[in-house]
């Protein structure tokens, strides 16, 4: 848990570094005393707020708005079978961050079938949509590294 908070926090400052709007956006942020009242219950909307991405970031030029969740992952992998059943953000981006790099892929690329592995190419700095530095990117790759090592 305390790795998927670290690689939240690694995540939002990159975005920030990068003059995004980023607003956090997950359960434990916009309702967090909605944990305990959550407890047990299993309707759409307890779902719903379940799987709330951790962030919704504004690129700093045309405004458009993403989704992000941000996943740690020593192994790097991750694929459509890490999702909860019936993911209710179909628009989404997850970042997973590892040892060694920062990848992303989308939620239709998961339901296609694409994955997240140590071999793949998704780099977060291939995503033409965010237009990110990827100077920036191995600079931040850079940080996970040195603190996921040692941990």
């Amino acid at each position: 848990m305390i790795k998927g908070r670290i690689a939240e926090a690694l995540i939002e400052e990159l975005f920030l570094s990068l003059n995004y709007n980023v607003f956090r956006y997950g359960m434990e942020n916009t309702v967090p005393a909605a944990r305990d009242l959550l407890k047990g219950v299993r309707t759409d909307v307890a779902h719903s707020i379940r799987c709330m991405p951790d962030f919704i970031v504004q690129h700093p030029s045309n405004k458009e708005v993403f989704f992000i969740e941000v996943k740690f992952r020593k192994e790097e992998k991750f694929s459509a079978s890490d999702l909860p059943k019936d993911y209710p953000y179909k628009n989404c981006y997850f970042i997973v961050v590892s040892k060694k790099h920062i990848k992303c892929i989308t939620y239709s690329e998961l339901m296609e079938g694409k994955v997240v592995s140590p071999t793949s190419q998704n780099y977060l700095g291939y995503r033409k949509e965010f237009e990110l530095d990827k100077e920036t990117i191995i600079q931040f790759c850079g940080f996970a590294v040195k603190f996921f090592s040692e941990v």
